[in-house]
């Protein structure tokens, strides 16, 4: 079976190659950028204005070829690849959650990402807490890594 998607949109933000970019949106609070949705998907964002946040769904275009095995940003030991949020996945399929500030006709003004500029979009959807929050009980090998969020940067270790 093959599976096909085509890009919505495009993704444009500050960084401009994968080393220095933030690893995580929450570690990238305040940081703008613009998402452009393809003008013949335009009226899919009817209604979207009135969500504070939104999920981005995209391609990691810029990403090595998947390892199953791979040492993560913030740790110095090898993690198989689904326990962590690298770009470098089977499927490279990456997901942020951002703030909505506004949409101007096929705009989206953003905050808070940690996406490439130029990224390909998959698809945007609403961030409803009612739906999307869990109260978390464990977080693996990175609750001890954690405290190093806002520090970590890309090393482009991912990078093709």
């Amino acid at each position: 079976m093959e599976i096909n998607y085509k890009p919505i949109g495009i993704i444009h933000s500050p960084f401009k190659e994968q080393k220095g970019t933030p690893i995580q949106a929450s570690a990238s609070v305040d940081t703008e950028g613009r998402v452009e949705v393809f003008s013949q998907f335009r009226e899919g964002l009817m209604d979207l204005e009135n969500f504070s946040h939104i999920f981005l769904i995209y391609h990691f275009h810029l990403s090595k070829k998947a390892s199953l095995k791979v040492k993560p940003f913030m740790d110095e030991y090898i993690h198989g690849i689904f326990a962590i949020r690298g770009p470098s996945r089977p499927n490279p399929i990456g997901i942020s959650i951002v703030r909505l500030n506004k949409i101007e006709n096929n705009i989206l003004y953003i905050k808070d990402i940690d996406i490439l500029d130029g990224t390909p979009l998959l698809d945007i959807k609403p961030y409803v807490p009612e739906f999307d929050f869990r109260k978390v009980t464990k977080s693996g090998w990175i609750e001890q890594h954690i405290y190093k969020l806002k520090e970590t940067k890309d090393d482009a270790r991912f990078k093709k």
